[in-house]
């Protein structure tokens, strides 16, 4: 059976699309076979990704490692028995059709509340949540004092993880692991990253999720996108000497997949 990763907050620009595409391709390059799942129906920039991806390599004949993606299938909404939802049924037939012909199914979410979103959290084994280093973004998985040292609650997203670890619990399977991304960290020691480090650490032992090392920002980022392309893939295009943000980006994402922990998976890249 496949491995679900799922990707997902509920609030947009935290980088689920590009650390979703950089896990995905670096997991094909590892010899794994992983299908795609776009779950934003009307921005798909994980899935136009993907797409770059595909057309770029057939237009200058490269033939690399890449994820498969694929779209949720039609479900004749006259089939439905009274009360169920259609958007569960297009999501349970899309993994039952894949699962057993992959190692890993990655499905990225939108960055709003959705009932797909909902749906995906409560399937996957491995939660990863992309989060800038802001009070801003925090504020989605906890309520914090105006001091920012004190977590009065639990926000929006914790709330929603909770309930979808409880749906798996009813359901006899294993808990989620949820790993929590910290993206676009400055590199100095300023006042707000210390307290920021002392809030997740406590909301971590809290609400239940390990903290993982995420991307900083960096151009090379936006440039990949439009070609499909991950830090993975400069040495195939033709670059010879990698500079030194590249090479600190790709050490990043090592650290990242290391901190996954996912199974069968040995971090070489």
């Amino acid at each position: 059976m496949a491995h679900i990763i799922v990707v997902g907050n509920e609030k947009g620009g935290a980088g689920k699309s590009t650390v979703s595409m950089h896990v995905a391709t670096a997991l094909s390059r590892m010899g794994h076979k992983v299908s795609a799942l776009d779950l934003d129906l009307r921005q798909r920039t994980f899935g136009r990704y993907v797409e770059n991806r595909k057309a770029f390599l057939a237009s200058a004949g490269l033939n690399l490692p890449s994820p498969d993606a694929h779209d949720l299938p039609e479900i004749d909404a006259a089939a439905l028995k009274p009360g169920e939802n259609i958007y569960d049924h297009r999501l349970s037939a899309a993994v039952a059709t894949l699962e057993s012909d992959s190692d890993f199914i990655l499905i990225d979410c939108p960055g709003s509340h959705t009932r797909l979103s909902q749906v995906a959290h409560s399937l996957a084994d491995t939660l990863i949540t992309p989060l800038n280093d802001s009070f801003v973004d925090f504020d989605l998985l906890a309520r914090i004092d105006a001091s920012g040292e004190k977590i009065l609650g639990p926000s929006v997203y914790s709330e929603m993880v909770w309930n979808a670890r409880q749906l798996r619990a009813q359901a006899g399977l294993s808990p989620i692991d949820w790993i929590v991304v910290r993206n676009r960290m400055g590199a100095q020691r300023m006042v707000n990253k210390e307290k920021m480090e002392r809030a997740i650490k406590m909301l971590s032992k809290r609400v239940g999720f390990r903290i993982a090392p995420g991307f900083s920002e960096r151009v090379i980022f936006r440039e990949l996108f439009p070609r499909g392309l991950t830090l993975l893939d400069l040495k195939e295009i033709g670059v010879k000497q990698l500079n030194i943000s590249n090479v600190a980006a790709r050490q990043e994402l090592r650290e990242l997949l290391k901190t996954l922990e996912l199974p069968g998976v040995d971090v070489t890249i």
